[in-house]
Parts: structure tokens; sequence; C-alpha cells
């Protein structure tokens, strides 16, 4: 075996090809063995850089003058940007210009260099890998979401071919009792003239012996004429066979009865793509969190609010009309139900649509240009809260009509995903009954869900797997009444208790971080968090929502 080779695979000089390296030339970008040092440097001696191999490249290797050949650029000319020797920067041409340290705009580039290595590391390669795989994964999930639009297509086309079957059914039958009505006029018409025809025959009759009886005067003398009684008819009885008047197929009619098909439509977003955090950019929680912001919405019982940006604030209560608001508090515009009955949750998508679900209709409504459209319509169902994810897709929370099972489904617009109802044994992780139980999506994908009657938190992996359950925290000597939930950038997930009147921030694991004390509300409800992590915190009983800082 060659002893050049081992396992180790030892790095070797670039000369002699045989010794272990242990110097480096800094200038050249040699790897040097002690013995070759002498060669490598024998032809120019001053510009080699011989350091110790651990060291490489930690030699800074700066230019030479163009105009000083001796000359070696220390010196940056920041008004012209070129580098400059000592002596080019006592010549007329550099005369008040901002001449720096080469070195420190070195060592600033390079600083540069690695802040842009870690932001591309750490933010820009994980967006775009994230943007590419939510771009695969609805490609793959293409044929399955227009295999379900065919098959309701299929299904209505089924029912119009039931419709028409049992319509020219129902026809036939009324042809067939028109046809007796019919038989029967004209069987009743037909007795009359038999029975006519059969007095005519009884005439002849007599009129036949009267004639071979010619001879007794007393039968001719008594005999009456009848002609003038037979020979009037009776009024003929006409009748008129019904007729069956098609109306001409209009396809494009026929097509608008089945229904019609929504056009594709393909939009270009600005800014519509979020980068992701830098993952170094951890924030601390204040150690005493402060209301940074108080404003009335003029509702009582008020539940749930949804943050757009500083003019779009959504909130909602036990009435019909859900209101938005700018960060002034100010009212700048409302909505009302289309059942006329409050809603159950309210959510703003990326694009700044408001949806809300009606519990009374059953929908999943979505405001357009100030326009009702409904998006969703269950059956057997009843939605209650509502969550936007990262990916645009939307997670419903949902109870069946005896209150008995809950289950969270994910929707790609309409069109159904995911269902999230049983743990690995098969058991519900959702209490059954109809309280409210608030969504939220955390930046690890998880799925929060704030389970009132369970008094707990469940949370579940993006694939519906349980990851933990939290209880609450034993300082709080209160029943943990789970009301709303949200997460923040920093992937925390926050709380609102109504037992203890107060907020609980855990970890994305589940750990206990702190608490937001209970001396700042009044019966907390409905929460969500800005662009800058900041909590907005709806008040159940004064109407108020307050804006709370709690990182640092």
């Amino acid at each position: 075996m060659d002893p050049r080779l081992s396992a180790q695979d030892v790095i070797r000089c670039d000369l002699c090809k045989d010794n272990v390296v242990q110097n480096y030339c800094d200038y050249c970008h040699v790897k040097l063995c002690k013995l070759c040092i002498g060669e490598h440097i024998s032809d120019e001696y001053d510009k080699h850089k011989i350091v110790p191999f651990q060291q490489r490249k930690s030699t800074l290797i700066f230019p030479s003058c163009m105009k000083h050949s001796k000359e070696t650029c220390k010196l940056q000319c920041m008004s012209c940007n070129n580098s400059i020797c000592a002596k080019c920067s006592i010549l007329k041409e550099h005369k008040d210009h901002n001449v720096v340290d080469l070195e420190d705009s070195y060592n600033s580039k390079k600083e540069n260099i690695k802040k842009d290595t870690e932001e591309i590391e750490n933010v820009i390669s994980p967006t775009y890998e994230e943007i590419r795989k939510a771009l695969e994964s609805q490609i793959a999930s293409l044929d399955g979401e227009y295999e379900k639009i065919t098959t309701i297509m299929s299904k209505q086309g089924e029912e119009w071919h039931k419709e028409i079957d049992r319509a020219i059914e129902q026809m036939k039958n009324e042809i067939n009792e028109i046809k007796v009505s019919h038989r029967d006029i004209l069987m009743k018409h037909l007795k009359e003239i038999k029975q006519i025809e059969s007095m005519i025959k009884e005439n002849l009759s007599i009129l036949k012996d009267l004639q071979r009886e010619s001879n007794i005067v007393s039968r001719i003398i008594e005999y009456k004429s009848r002609n003038n009684e037979l020979g009037k008819l009776p009024p003929k009885i006409h009748v008129t066979a019904p007729t069956f008047c098609p109306r001409p197929v209009d396809r494009i009619e026929a097509k608008k009865l089945i229904g019609s098909i929504k056009p594709l439509t393909s939009t270009t977003i600005e800014n519509g793509y979020t980068m992701k955090k830098q993952r170094g950019s951890s924030r601390e929680l204040l150690d005493t969190p402060v209301v940074i912001n108080t404003f009335n919405t003029g509702y009582t019982n008020l539940k749930n609010v949804s943050f757009y940006s500083e003019q779009e604030i959504w909130a909602s209560a036990r009435v019909s009309e859900i209101k938005c608001f700018n960060i002034k508090g100010n009212a700048i515009n409302a909505i009302k139900t289309r059942s006329g009955e409050n809603p159950n949750d309210i959510a703003v998508t990326s694009e700044g649509c408001l949806l809300y679900t009606d519990w009374e209709l059953r929908t999943v409504n979505k405001v357009v240009n100030g326009q009702i459209e409904e998006i969703i319509t269950l059956q057997g169902w009843i939605p209650s809260n509502i969550c936007v994810t990262s990916s645009g897709d939307l997670l419903l929370e949902m109870c069946n009509d005896d209150e008995s099972h809950c289950k969270v489904v994910r929707y790609s617009g309409s069109v159904e995903k995911q269902t999230i109802q049983n743990n690995e044994n098969g058991k519900p992780l959702y209490s059954g009954d109809y309280k409210i139980k608030y969504i939220a999506e955390n930046r690890n994908l998880d799925i929060c869900v704030a389970d009132l009657a369970a008094r707990a938190v469940v949370v579940v992996s993006q694939a519906g797997k349980l990851r933990f359950r939290y209880t609450g925290h034993p300082s709080k000597e209160n029943p943990f009444k789970t009301r709303g939930i949200t997460t923040n950038s920093q992937g925390q997930i926050l709380i609102a208790d109504g037992g203890s009147l107060c907020i609980h921030i855990l970890d994305q694991d589940g750990h206990f971080l702190s608490h937001i004390d209970n001396r700042m509300f009044d019966d907390p409800n409905g929460i969500c968090v800005d662009t800058l992590d900041n909590l907005y915190v709806t008040e159940y009983n004064t109407g108020d929502i307050k804006v709370i800082k709690y990182l640092k």
C-alpha cells in the first residue's frame, strides 16, 4: 500500500507531494512543508507571506499601487472609490477627498459579507425553500382538487338526469290519464249512438211487419212516423288529443341551469410572500409588560379581533355587525352578516379580505370589496373558529349537529384538504361540545387549538399528530378557561385565560415562559398580534381593545 495514503487522508505539501503540510503562503495560496519553504521564496522573498498552516489566509494581501509600483495600497479614497497608497493620498487629485484605512474598509466589508451569508443561509434561502415546497405541494395536490370538482359536476349531472327522468315519467303518467278520459268521452258517445241505432232497428222491424200485413186497415191507420225523430242527428262529440310541445334544446341555457364554472384567476400580489425572520433575532420577554394603546369598540360582549394593518383592525361581538378600526380607535368600516346573527369568529387573509363564520347559515364567508361571498357551506356540521395559515389555507374548527364530535378541517379555497379529529389511538383530540375552540397556526406549522370545554391547549403537527397538551400553570388557583389563542414571530404561543384573567405565554414546545398579569385585563377574550408582535386583547365586558407590549 502507498505510504502516502492513509485512513486519515493527511494534507500533503503542494511542492514535494510527500511531506505533511506545516505552513502556508498567504500570497500564493500554496501549502508547504518546512523543507520546501526555501525553494518557494527563492524567486522573490519580500512578496511571500509564510504563516503556520492553521493561520492560513489570515494575512491581508494588499494591492500594489498602479502609480507607485513599489508601494502597497493601504488606503481607500471613498470619493473616488479606489485603493491608493500613502504617496497617492497627498497628491492634488485626492486633496480634500475622504480617505480611510483600507484594512478598516476590508474588515467592514468582510463583516457585511458575513452578515449577508448568514442572511442568505438563515433567511433568504429558507424562505425560497418554503415557497418552493408550498408550490410543489400545490402542484402535487392539483389532480386531487380538480378531481373533486369534476366529481361534484358528475353528481350534479346525475341529479339533473334523475330530475329529467322524473319529469318525463310524470308527463307520461299525465298523458295516460288524459287518454283514459278521452276514451271515456268517446265510449259514452258511442253508447248513445248504439242506443239510437237499436231504436232505428226496432222501428224498421215494425215498418216491415206493417208492409207484410197491409190489408189490416186499423193497423195502417194507427201508424205514426218516427222518421223525423230518428232523423234528427245527435250533437257530434269532437275530442282533440293533447299535443306535446317540446322546447328546443338550448345548450347554453342548459349549461346555466346545471351550474357555472368560475374562471381560473391568476394575480400577482406584490409583497405576497413574507421573508422568514432572522433565526438569531430572538427577543426576550419584558419583565413588566405595558399597555401602549387602548380604544373602545362601542360593543358590549366583545369577542374577536384580527389585525391586518394599523388602518384595518377588525372586531366582532355578539351582534351581527363586524367593525373595522384604525389604530386610533376610529371606526372606518362595518359589515353585517347575511343571517343577521353574530359571527362565531373572524380572520383576515393576506390580501386583506375579511373572513367570518356564520353558525346560522353554516357557512364561511369572504368579504371582497364590501360584497359577501360564501366560500364554504357545511352540512351536518356547524362552523366555529377559523384562522388563515402562512400558505393561505384555512383552518376551520367545527362541531357536528348533536355536539358529540369536533374536528379541524384544512381548506384550500373551498376544497377540503385535510381533517384532524383523532389521535393515533383513534381517540378524539378535542372535546365534543360546541364551546369555543380558538385556533392558530404557529411558525413551525403546528396547529394550536384552545379547547375551552377540555380546559386545555391541544397542539398537533402540520400532519395532525399530537405534539402536546397544556392544561394551565400550577401558580394559578382558578380553573384554566381557554379563550383566544395566537402565535408570534418567535414561535411563542399566547393564550387568553378567562379563569385567571391573564395571558399565558408558552414556547413552541409547550414549555411555560410567563404570564401577562391579570391586573391589566377585565375578562380577556379574543387575541391577536400585529407585525411588531404587540398583543391585541379584547375585553368581553368593557368592549375595549388593549394593545400590550411584552417583548423587548
